[in-house]
């Protein structure tokens, strides 16, 4: 692969390189979701949830290579997943700074922790294994979002 192919590569993958950060790489990547979140907040619902797919499917394609490159399993460097697992946990979330916060602070204990089945999901190889349990901890970061959205409300 040549140096160029190789620089994209760790660039998505290291999310921005974000992932490079030397203390706290995947908040430092959840940081880069929590921007692109703002960018991406007035989109209609349909094409929000394409994005959060094509960067889940780049995502995971671009940690595959960089597991390759690095090798490394599920480098600390690699924060696409992150990127990919807080636009999940924002979706159709009230874009109040009150969610985006609570959103961060749930989407990263969610993460860390891994409540089940999501600690089994970093089983699988390649790319699918970096991405699918920050997928899921921006799910369950979600469900809670849109649960105290609707009694907020009340």
């Amino acid at each position: 692969m040549n140096r160029a192919a190789r620089n994209i590569i760790l660039f998505i993958s290291q999310g921005a390189y974000a992932g490079r950060a030397p203390v706290a790489p995947g908040t430092a990547g959840t940081v880069v979701g929590v921007f692109l979140y703002l960018g991406m907040k007035g989109l209609p619902p349909g094409h929000y949830l394409a994005v959060c797919v094509l960067v889940t499917l780049v995502g995971m394609w671009a940690a595959g290579h960089t597991e390759i490159m690095l090798g490394r399993t599920d480098s600390p460097s690699i924060v696409i997943d992150e990127i990919a697992g807080f636009l999940i946990a924002m979706f159709m979330v009230p874009p109040r700074w009150f969610f985006i916060v609570s959103g961060f602070l749930l989407f990263r204990v969610f993460d860390i922790i891994k409540p089940w089945p999501l600690r089994r999901l970093e089983e699988l190889h390649g790319g699918p294994g970096v991405m699918l349990d920050d997928v899921g901890a921006g799910v369950y970061t979600n469900i809670v979002l849109q649960i105290v959205a609707l009694l907020i409300s009340r």
